[in-house]
């Protein structure tokens, strides 16, 4: 029996979604995309000290770091007086795996009836059919254009942290990122959406032509729990201040956590003998990112002079050098395999971002830093937990302390 407060097809005429944050750039496209099906989607911006007084005053303290600012982001939203809580709703993922992001719905829902928002429909976008909603559906229309967008972010993002730190004019990079993203959100429901090599080609040669020092800069990989890594709340804004200690950000793209998710089905299948339509469409789906990444690589390396994103299926096999890939219990082998990738690739310093507490995330994370020191030794990791009751200072300085230590490797090298 269904015991939650369902989006009705009713509510999709005048009602506003609010969802989280987490990708400025691929959020920003994506909410266009989801105008265009009828979706009023908006977000509601602040600090992570509001979030997280928020979030505090609605889920226990002893929860995972992201559901507190998560929860207390949409519930921020909706004391802020910006919305009508009568014409609202809230969206939210739901995994459906083992990680506690799976009850983050129920936690919220929990908050809503606390607080006197019962009224308020909350929206679980998941593959799993965990919970219906008529008057959401993911269609093949809407989740291949959100695909679309995803890619578009992706580069985006991938091509900018390669310009930031080198820009001959603060803020030029800020300002090609934002056309793009207002330019492809404008598109997003003409056919030009669509004519993606072309787009690739403006995006790379509008980076290209931005105005750089050609510098050394000390490269950093950010990696972690798909959250705290991306999210400017959620790592305190670190790929900012890695910028203002004169580093480049290097930062693989969701892409990779999304053939991740969809080849993890396929293991499945081989590891425990299950088969069925499921496996079957997760193979398709994989196949479809991975020629997509492919395609992203390959415009890269032709039209333009930036280093690429490495093969998903080469990441896949540095980690099954290290581990089994039945090992997938939130980033699982991923996040193992994104460190490796990036120290093979010349990037030896690493953030293992990660909330406190956090098990996969420690197992794959801190636990396989002793591992992968031992076969590189030139790797320079430090794992960073976020928490609230962890001082913003506290992780700045265990950044610059890893900051020094890599400076003193590039000094012993060029020695």
């Amino acid at each position: 029996m269904q015991n939650y407060k369902v989006f009705t097809k009713e509510m999709k005429k005048d009602y506003t979604i609010i969802a989280p944050t987490m990708l400025p750039i691929h959020f920003g496209i994506i909410k266009e995309v989801l105008r265009q099906y009828g979706y009023k989607l908006d977000f509601y911006e602040g600090t992570t000290e509001q979030m997280l007084k928020e979030g505090l005053k609605s889920v226990h303290n002893d929860l995972c770091y992201p559901a507190i600012i998560v929860i207390g982001q949409l519930m921020a939203a909706l004391k802020s007086g910006e919305f009508d809580p009568d014409k609202t709703a809230l969206m939210i993922t739901q995994t459906g795996g083992g990680c506690r992001a799976s009850n983050y719905i129920h936690l919220l829902r929990k908050a809503l009836k606390k607080s006197g928002y019962e009224q308020v429909p909350v929206i679980s976008v998941n593959a799993s059919g965990l919970e219906r909603h008529p008057g959401f559906k993911l269609t093949p229309a809407l989740l291949g254009k959100c695909l679309i967008a995803m890619w578009y972010g992706d580069l985006i993002m991938w091509v900018s942290n390669q310009c930031k730190p080198y820009e001959l004019n603060k803020g030029d990079t800020q300002k090609v990122s934002d056309h793009w993203v207002s330019y492809l959100a404008d598109i997003s429901s003409t056919p030009k959406f669509l004519q993606i090599k072309r787009q690739y080609k403006a995006i790379l040669r509008d980076f290209e032509a931005i105005p750089k020092h050609h510098v050394e800069k000390i490269k950093v990989g950010i990696v972690g729990e798909i959250y705290v890594k991306y999210s400017p709340l959620g790592n305190n804004h670190l790929e900012d201040f890695l910028i203002r200690e004169g580093a480049e950000v290097v930062m693989a793209g969701v892409g990779d956590f999304m053939m991740y998710c969809l080849s993890n089905r396929e293991i499945d299948a081989r590891l425990y003998g299950r088969c069925g339509i499921g496996v079957l469409t997760c193979k398709l789906g994989y196949h479809y990112l991975h020629h997509a990444q492919r395609k992203m690589i390959k415009c890269i390396k032709r039209f333009s002079h930036f280093k690429a994103p490495t093969d998903f299926e080469k990441v896949k096999k540095l980690a099954s050098d290290f581990m089994g890939l039945g090992v997938k219990m939130g980033e699982g082998w991923l996040l193992t395999a994104e460190m490796l990738e990036l120290v093979e690739s010349g990037v030896q310093n690493v953030i293992c971002t990660q909330p406190f507490g956090c098990l996969p995330n420690h197992i794959v994370g801190k636990g396989m830093m002793r591992k992968i020191k031992e076969i590189y030794p030139e790797s320079n990791i430090v794992a960073i937990d976020y928490d609230p009751s962890s001082a913003k200072v506290n992780q700045e300085n265990r950044i610059k302390l890893m900051l020094a230590n890599g400076m003193q490797n590039i000094h012993l090298k060029n020695a």
